[in-house]
C-alpha cells in the first residue's frame, strides 16, 4: 500500500495520524516500508500492524517512542492482530542509575563524568539518579573519549541544546496549554519530531563540510 492508502486505513480509528507523522515513525524506526525504485513507500499489513500498535500505545498508555521500540522489538515480526488489549497496561519503570551504575553501564571514567556535569552535559534527575537520557549522553561520551573529544569539546552542543529547547518551546508551549491527554501526546509527538528534524539537517550540514576532506 502507498502512504496515502495506510493513511486511509488508520484514519478511522487515529482521525489526528498524519503523513507527517507516519514519515517520522519511519525516521524513529517503528516502521520501515520497503521503497520502490523511483523512491515511493510500500507499506505491508505488517507494517500497518506496528503502525497500529505504535499509536495505540502513545494514544492509550502514553508511551514514549523508545519504549514502544523495545517492546516491538521484543515482540518480533510478523506482528499480527494488534489490538488494545495486546498493549502492555502499564509502562516499564523509568530507568534511574545511581553513580556507579552510570559509570558501568556507559564504560565512563568518573572523571569524565565530573567534567560532564561541569560543563552542563549531564546532570542527576531531582531527587537523585541518572535517567535514560544521562545514560544516553555518557554512553556517547565514553565514544567520544576514545577519539579524544573531551567534555569541554561538547560544550557547543549544550548551548546548541538549549537554543533549540528555546525554540521548540515556543512552537509546542500552546498545545500544552490545551487540556487533555491527547493535547500531551500531540505536544510530545511534535517535540520528537522536530529534534529527528535538526539532527537529519546537523548531520547533513556536518558530511557536507567535511566531504572536501572526506574526498567525496
Amino acid at each position: 500500500m502507498s502512504i496515502g492508502e495506510v493513511l486511509a486505513q488508520l484514519r478511522a480509528d487515529f482521525p489526528d495520524v498524519t503523513i507527517s507523522k507516519l514519515r517520522f515513525l519511519e525516521t524513529e524506526g517503528l516502521v520501515e516500508p520497503r521503497r520502490t525504485p523511483a523512491g515511493y513507500r510500500k507499506y505491508t499489513w505488517t507494517d500497518i500492524s506496528r503502525l497500529r500498535y505504535v499509536l495505540t500505545a502513545q494514544r492509550d498508555q502514553y508511551l514514549p517512542l523508545r519504549v514502544i521500540r523495545e517492546h516491538l522489538a521484543a515482540m518480533g515480526d510478523p506482528l499480527t492482530d494488534v489490538s488494545q488489549s495486546s498493549v502492555p497496561a502499564e509502562a516499564p519503570a523509568e530507568v534511574r542509575l545511581n553513580r556507579d551504575e552510570l559509570l558501568d553501564k556507559a564504560g565512563l571514567s568518573d572523571a569524565t563524568l565530573r567534567a560532564l556535569e561541569e560543563h552542563g552535559l549531564l546532570r542527576p534527575r531531582p531527587g537523585g539518579g541518572y535517567d535514560a537520557d544521562a545514560l544516553e549522553v555518557a554512553t556517547a561520551a565514553a565514544r567520544l573519549a576514545e577519539f579524544g573529544v573531551e567534555p569541554r569539546h561538547l560544550r557547543a552542543y549544550r548551548a546548541a541544546a538549549d537554543r533549540e529547547i528555546g525554540l521548540f518551546s515556543q512552537l509546542v508551549t500552546p498545545m500544552t496549554r490545551q487540556s487533555g491527554p491527547a493535547s500531551r501526546a500531540r505536544a510530545a509527538d511534535t517535540v520528537h519530531e522536530l529534534a529527528a528534524l535538526t539532527q537529519r539537517v546537523h548531520a547533513a550540514l556536518v558530511r557536507a563540510g567535511l566531504r572536501e576532506i572526506l574526498g567525496k
